[in-house]
């Protein structure tokens, strides 16, 4: 990533070395998106990435706040003590007591919500006041801490200036007399715990000094009569959008957006090709990021709607061209101004859901199902509030009817420059004026001074309680005294009774440590309750106390393991080695936790930044994979060495999981991950089913990784098939393959096409 600005410095240090809550705003274009992608690279932290409704949930790469939570979608009142059903005007609301009947969480789902660390919730504009308070006390309830979020730290992303939370009259009839408003920042939990308001400033979509004015006055409520004057110098009345290649209308409703996109493509001559997705596993409908029928002549203006992932960067978010040429299997577009024609390929739309890695207690991602589709759409027209996230190089403003507070601001900030404006009447002052209440908000900001303080504090105090935390064994001795106890309603013949002594020593193990955990606890608070810190000593205190404690932990940990290795091979033991693997559970993450707070001290001790490198070294990733694979070296080597090559083939226990999984990894890019299991010697069609993908969309990335240096074509295609291809491509200097194909018919699939074209590209 490029040097990140001072804001975005802040917020990254904020969230990898602070618990403190963040609130990360900013302009249109001064790259948010970019840096939620930074701090999910470099945080230590288990995060889950949340969002309000289900496309942006898919944009964001994560999932919905309701199915995270399992959150019904009724409105949510912060009271106890209303009927469980409660309902007025028709309208039916959650209340503390109701909600309870949906904390029953499937096991998989409640280890996400107790292993969660970091929650960011993206697009936060059209989060509701009612469902971020739902959220709170959901944590707090699941999670048995009453701290806000139940001691999660939340990270909230999003421009309060953008789409606005949607709540019905009837609904807000009720939601009134508990809320002064209807953004997350009228919540009960944010008005009494406060978020660190941080905002991005450098915008990298506008550079025309005088656009970025008067932006920035339309966004802070101060645009004056000279602003106004110079917007309309741009206002032409009869300007006719369809005989204008590369403007697309921006209007304020769906229906006159769609009229004018459909009318445009009806007038143009020429075969209509529709297109549809190629969609695998899990993947409701309801959650589509794009119509499921794309419709498209030769000829439409289009638009791609996401960036282009690729190292060339040929398109972007909004870009606008015009359809070369179409066949079944290829779309050509030409950007008119550079001169240039593309060939549009398929994105890639995940639905997630979030899991913990057994070995590492890591928050990972495991895929359901994808979306693929062309990430094209007819851009002759579209709607203010579909443009979110776009940049456009020319655009015709639609503004003959009354803005809601705020859009006028929304639409023009879609916009590089004032040159590519357009206004379709004179703009007044009707929907310039920013929402009040937003505004008053980002008053509220703290300047560089202020937040560099506040740092500083923050940090200390992160530091603080993770150590002491690290040290707080509470919870855990009590797990394994409940667990002893449970030996006493168990016979004397039965399987368990012959653990008793085992447990017995384990919990004497633990509860020996608690004394002097304890007095150990006491002393960091007295540290750090001098300020400033003494890191030096105190870092020389907690290497002494982590030799003194870590064996004993660490000799817990391989115990209980070691008794779980024996078990599983038995009969009719599954309840009792259930019953082990949560407190395993337990035992492992208070174990790792010790190790990655000897890793806390030396990262700070030496000025080192607290991220993920530097907290979740490969020890602490493999530490229980690490004892299983020397327990079952011990016990059966052939089995062990079969772990070490293939995690997932060691299926010789009787309760094992049948899915062993890597611990997390920074995220690979699609090609990437393809390239992986390529390399792996898999087949495309083992890769597909494994990716969830089709063959035809691994063949299109087995296509961009020759082209770019990483495969070779003959390790795709046997030499015989790439002779009879070098013979029809001789002398063929035409950017489409749809002629050859129709030269050809079946005699050469696409894909081979494709393949070969990636090798030998033409030069434009």
């Amino acid at each position: 990533m490029e040097q990140l600005s001072t804001a975005a410095a802040y917020a990254l240090k904020f969230i990898n070395q602070t618990n403190r809550s963040v609130f990360l705003t900013g302009k249109a274009g001064t790259g948010k998106t970019t840096l939620l992608k930074e701090i999910l690279r470099t945080t230590h932290k288990n995060v889950v990435v949340a969002a309000p409704t289900g496309i942006a949930a898919l944009n964001a790469g994560g999932v919905t706040i309701h199915s995270l939570f399992q959150l019904p979608f009724s409105g949510f009142i912060p009271a106890h003590n209303l009927p469980m059903q409660f309902s007025e005007g028709g309208v039916k609301f959650e209340t503390r007591d109701s909600l309870r009947r949906h904390f029953r969480m499937r096991a998989d789902k409640q280890a996400v919500v107790q292993n969660m660390e970091l929650l960011v919730i993206d697009e936060v504009s059209m989060l509701r006041a009612d469902l971020l308070d739902a959220v709170d006390y959901t944590l707090r309830s699941t999670r048995r801490n009453e701290k806000p979020f139940g001691g999660v730290q939340v990270l909230y992303i999003g421009d309060l200036l953008q789409l606005p939370p949607v709540v019905k009259n009837e609904e807000w009839e009720v939601l009134k007399n508990y809320y002064k408003g209807k953004f997350f920042f009228h919540s009960h939990v944010v008005q009494q715990n406060p978020p660190l308001y941080i905002e991005l400033t450098k915008i990298y979509r506008q550079s025309d000094s005088r656009f970025i004015g008067i932006l920035n006055n339309l966004r802070d409520n101060i645009v004056t009569q000279d602003d106004i004057e110079v917007l309309n110098t741009f206002a032409k009345p009869g300007f006719d959008v369809m005989q204008s290649p590369g403007y697309i209308t921006l209007t304020t409703h769906n229906a006159k957006a769609d009229a004018i996109n459909s009318a445009a493509l009806e007038a143009l001559d020429g075969k209509e090709y529709v297109y549809r997705p190629d969609v695998v596993g899990e993947f409701p409908d309801r959650a589509y990021p794009v119509e499921e029928s794309l419709r498209l002549k030769q000829g439409a203006q289009v638009m791609f709607i996401k960036n282009d992932p690729s190292p060339e960067k040929r398109y972007f978010n909004g870009k606008i061209g015009i359809i070369k040429s179409l066949s079944e299997e290829e779309i050509l577009v030409h950007f008119p101004e550079e001169g240039i024609t593309i060939e549009a390929e398929k994105y890639e739309w995940k639905n997630v859901k979030y899991s913990v890695d057994d070995n590492s207690k890591e928050i990972k991602e495991e895929v359901l199902g994808t979306f693929v589709h062309y990430p094209l759409r007819l851009a002759w027209a579209i709607t203010v509030h579909k443009s979110q996230g776009l940049t456009f190089d020319k655009a015709a403003l639609d503004v003959t009817n009354v803005f809601q507070p705020g859009q006028a601001y929304v639409a023009l900030s879609r916009l590089r420059s004032l040159e590519g404006l357009i206004l379709l009447s004179p703009i007044g002052r009707s929907g310039i004026a920013s929402d009040t209440e937003v505004m008053g908000y980002a008053s509220a900001k703290p300047d560089d001074n202020d937040l560099e303080h506040s740092l500083r504090e923050e940090t200390v105090n992160f530091i603080a309680g993770y150590l002491t935390a690290s040290f707080s064994w509470g919870g855990l001795a009590t797990a394994w005294q409940r667990h002893r106890a449970g030996y006493v309603q168990e016979g004397f013949k039965s399987l368990k009774s012959k653990y008793r002594e085992w447990a017995q020593r384990q919990d004497n193990a633990i509860h020996g440590l608690l004394d002097a955990s304890g007095k150990f606890v006491a002393q960091l608070q007295k540290l750090f309750s001098n300020r400033p810190a003494d890191m030096d000593f105190i870092n020389q205190r907690v290497l002494a106390a982590y030799n003194y404690f870590f064996p004993v932990m660490d000799s817990l940990a391989r115990g209980i393991l070691e008794t779980m290795e024996e078990i599983k091979r038995l009969k009719k033991a599954k309840g009792f080695y259930e019953e082990l693997a949560d407190l395993e559970e337990l035992q492992i993450a208070a174990t790792t936790r010790l190790m990655k707070a000897k890793l806390l001290m030396e990262t700070v001790i030496s000025g080192r930044e607290i991220t993920r490198e530097h907290l979740l070294s490969p020890g602490v990733l493999s530490y229980k994979h690490d004892i299983l694979l020397a327990l079952r070296r011990k016990q059966k080597p052939e089995a062990a060495n079969l772990l070490e090559e293939e995690p997932e083939g060691y299926t010789l226990e009787r309760y094992t999981p049948k899915k062993k999984k890597k611990s997390q990894e920074p995220k690979k890019t699609t090609l990437e991950e393809t390239l992986e299991l390529w390399r792996s010697k898999m087949s495309v069609k083992d890769i597909a089913a494994a990716r969830k993908l089709t063959e035809n969309t691994i063949l299109g990335h087995l296509a961009k990784l020759i082209e770019a240096g990483h495969v070779a074509l003959t390790e795709v295609l046997p030499q015989d098939r790439i002779a009879a291809l070098a013979k029809i491509f001789e002398g063929y200097t035409d950017v489409s393959l749809s002629p050859l194909k129709e030269q050809y018919g079946d005699e050469f699939s696409w894909g081979e096409l494709k393949l070969y074209r990636a090798a030998h590209p033409v030069a434009q």
